[in-house]
């Protein structure tokens, strides 16, 4: 790519969003203007940029990861072959002083300020494919349906609790959990249809799903979270975005804790591992006997089934680097350690 030299700042809302540019070294070259979030908005702000004249190999525009809100401009942008980056709104805010005042038009220029200075820093974003956008969706769909699921089933517990029993409300109740339950499996059935219809999906989902405790929805969002990807992935890398990677902490010789995880990223893949981790604890002779061996040399329970699901995450990217179903014979093998002098 060639040197950046303009910066683009948008702050994206529901209806509008601002847009502000700047230069490095670091100037505002020209102050937030406001755009329609549509497609007419679209073209407007790709009108604009040309008549300010920011080469379109020279310029990289950044937005906060906002959601729906700003995903059809990010598609928009990309489609018109300019480098996008979306970045996380924390990291952005941690970047500058909470002092001054706070619109629209200061967060999109101070977006701007966020890129030049942190330009070497960007990771520039690629739409995701139809499926695994498709994926992603009917997953979500499905965890809202599981949470509404559980909300309707403490509610009829409280109904059945009560000393004055309506046997309405209690049918009504029963009626929504049979047909959100229709529901969750009829979404189980398209997300499994819609991966049998990409081979490389498919193929991949079926060596995740011999690993013991992995089924397939813990699989399906590996899928989703490596864009089901046949090149080696980074065991570290994926337990670390999923929050479970034990980190120290410690400074000096007066700060000291044990090491722990960060406890954010993705929760619903997080969940459904630690799920894993405990039905193999429970279920598998291997990781039930590591569980047991570690727990009885006084590890917390919860510490080692952390442990188990980074064991776990370990495989899944053994599995999708060798390419082949999980072998409980399997012996990986070290080069040996250089001797010390």
């Amino acid at each position: 790519m060639t040197t950046l030299r303009y910066f683009v700042g948008l702050d994206i809302a529901a209806e509008t969003f601002m847009a502000a540019i700047g230069t490095t070294p670091w100037k505002l070259l020209v102050r937030a203007k406001q755009f329609p979030n549509s497609s007419d908005g679209f073209q407007q702000l790709s009108q604009w940029l040309r008549e300010q004249q920011c080469a379109l190999d020279q310029t990289v525009l950044c937005m906060e990861a906002t959601g729906v809100y700003g995903e059809a401009l990010a598609y928009y942008l990309v489609a018109q072959k300019y480098a996008v980056a979306i970045e996380p709104p924390l990291k952005v805010k941690r970047a500058f002083k909470p002092q001054g005042p706070k619109t629209d038009a200061v967060d999109s220029e101070q977006i701007a300020e966020y890129a030049c200075r942190y330009s070497d820093e960007l990771m520039l974003w690629q739409p995701p494919s139809e499926l695994v956008e498709q994926l992603q969706v009917l997953l979500t769909t499905r965890e809202q349906l599981v949470q509404q699921s559980t909300a309707h089933q403490n509610a009829l517990r409280a109904l059945r609790r009560k000393a004055v029993r309506i046997a309405f409300a209690e049918q009504v109740y029963e009626q929504m959990l049979a047909e959100t339950k229709t529901r969750i499996k009829a979404l189980e059935k398209e997300i499994q249809r819609l991966i049998d219809q990409h081979p490389t999906a498919h193929r991949l989902l079926i060596w995740l799903m011999t690993i013991p405790g992995v089924g397939l929805l813990l699989a399906t969002h590996v899928l989703v979270l490596t864009q089901c990807a046949t090149r080696p992935f980074p065991s570290a890398k994926l337990a670390a975005h999923l929050g479970i990677a034990p980190l120290p902490h410690e400074s000096g010789t007066s700060v000291y804790a044990h090491p722990t995880s960060r406890h954010f990223g993705p929760s619903l893949p997080r969940k459904l591992l630690h799920l894993a981790a405990r039905s193999v604890s429970t279920h598998d002779e291997h990781f039930r006997a590591y569980y047991e061996r570690k727990v009885a040399e006084g590890k917390a329970k919860k510490l080692v089934l952390n442990n188990v699901a980074n064991k776990l995450v370990r495989i899944i990217c053994a599995i999708l680097e060798n390419q082949t179903e999980y072998d409980v014979n399997y012996q990986g093998t070290r080069k040996p350690a250089l001797a010390k002098d």
